[in-house]
């Protein structure tokens, strides 16, 4: 029997998001009018046409992608699409058109980086653009809930140039630590006794990623200066294989974290609404106490999409930004414990497909950029949650796939884009090579990798 090729798989797996979809869409408005509805299966319908525009994309220009790491993104954007509709039907309405241009950037970057390794040739200049971003957003930024983060265009639209900033660092870490991965991991030099780089090797990397992280500060933008840090810890253990680092590195963020929570004002009101968010339920702690009980009444299967309480009559939500930071507790509230665990087996299967990839990536750049963006969505995806249901301080970035807003879709579809991208250039066939005496052997260097062969480097 033929065996199934992996975009055949993509593509049955991504019937399940598609009904999840549709199901979902219907039921919401079914629930609104108390009759069946079937108008807003017209925009599902639509995003289930973009995906399969994504898979064939994918079919023709990277046949041996990863089968299951689409259709996870899939059920993630399908969830997000029907609980947006739920709140507010033109909310779906616009993350629809931001699906879109998230498809045309999947796409474009199909069809544009046939080859990622070129990134690592403009590491410096892609580190300076990082940076640079964040500079226009302090001098040009627009200022909402407290933080500096989006940029107003021309007709009102606001842009949030951070979510392209960390995939740019992702790109320049990777790119530097592979450059630097012999004297990263083989320090010469000691402080009382342990072993750390030369100065002139860690200087750069520090340079541009604490540049980075200061301005995030300066912006106040204190759950992305996080996310930096966690992502540039998990990529310098990757790269070196040495605790040591990710301790000292720990040490330092929470001396870090204890320094910002004494001096900053506002991260102390956040840091004692987490601790006890019931002192002031009405006050500044309304926003979480509402997501609890939102929670607990979704009980453990839930009402079911379109029967929890989650907008009054006024058409206000019950949880402030319940559309973007909150968007968890809209599904825990609707679907109940086994719907939002469902939501973080997606997530946790989503990851585990990412550094599937990272693991199968046959050069050590490669394995670190595939490691860094999926760190990137894990700690993203663990840092909103983990505020929701109270288990760290809030943090205020986006649930990805799900949460309202384009430049985090666009941006995260990006990130898709490139894992999957790597993910075939992984996996393609090996070709013959011919001996001086005319016989063929199988090279161990993979179709695609410009005749380099990386698998010897030490990468953990």
């Amino acid at each position: 029997m033929r065996e199934m090729s992996s975009r055949t798989r993509e593509l049955l797996f991504l019937i399940p998001a598609a009904l999840v979809g549709l199901l979902g869409a219907a039921s919401v408005a079914s629930a609104r009018t108390d009759e069946l509805q079937a108008g807003p299966v017209a925009i599902a319908g639509i995003v289930a046409a973009l995906f399969v525009v994504m898979h064939i994309a994918l079919r023709m220009r990277c046949p041996q992608a990863d089968p299951y790491t689409l259709p996870l993104v899939g059920m993630l954007a399908a969830i997000g699409l029907v609980t947006l509709y739920r709140i507010n039907p033109d909310l779906a309405r616009d993350q629809v058109l931001w699906l879109g241009v998230g498809t045309l950037v999947f796409v474009a970057l199909l069809v544009l980086l046939p080859d990622h390794g070129m990134l690592e040739q403009y590491r410096y200049l892609i580190g300076l653009a990082a940076v640079g971003l964040l500079l226009v957003t302090m001098i040009f930024g627009t200022e909402i809930y407290g933080a500096r983060l989006w940029i107003t265009l021309p007709g009102g639209q606001t842009v949030q140039p951070g979510e392209l900033v960390k995939v740019l660092l992702v790109i320049f870490l990777a790119g530097y630590m592979h450059d630097k991965r012999e004297l990263l991991a083989i320090p010469t030099n000691t402080i009382r006794g342990i072993p750390v780089p030369p100065l002139a090797v860690l200087a750069p990397m520090l340079l541009l990623v604490g540049a980075a992280l200061g301005l995030v500060v300066v912006l106040n933008d204190f759950g992305t200066a996080l996310l930096f840090f966690g992502v540039f810890l998990a990529m310098l253990f990757v790269a070196t294989g040495r605790a040591p680092y990710a301790v000292v590195g720990f040490a330092m963020f929470v001396v870090g974290s204890l320094a910002v929570w004494a001096a900053t004002p506002r991260i102390q009101d956040r840091v004692d609404t987490w601790l006890h968010p019931f002192d002031d339920p009405q006050g500044r702690g309304y926003q979480l106490v509402q997501s609890l009980y939102a929670l607990a009444d979704g009980g453990v299967l839930g009402p079911g999409w379109g029967g929890g309480f989650l907008v009054t009559e006024n058409g206000q939500t019950i949880v402030p930004v319940l559309e973007t930071d909150f968007i968890f507790t809209a599904v825990g509230a609707e679907l109940g414990l086994v719907g939002a665990l469902a939501v973080l087996a997606v997530f946790v299967l989503l990851i585990a497909r990412g550094f599937t990839i990272a693991a199968q990536a046959q050069n050590g750049f490669s394995k670190l950029l595939a490691v860094g963006l999926t760190a990137t969505l894990g700690l993203q995806a663990l840092l909103i949650i983990g505020g929701v249901v109270r288990l760290v301080p809030l943090t205020g970035v986006t649930l990805p796939f799900m949460s309202y807003g384009g430049s985090s879709v666009i941006t995260n579809f990006g990130v898709i884009a490139l894992l999957l991208i790597i993910s075939h250039r992984s996996r393609r066939p090996y070709r013959p090579r011919v001996s001086r005496g005319g016989q063929a052997w199988r090279s161990s260097v993979p179709v695609d990798s410009g005749g380099r062969d990386d698998d010897a480097e030490v990468i953990a």
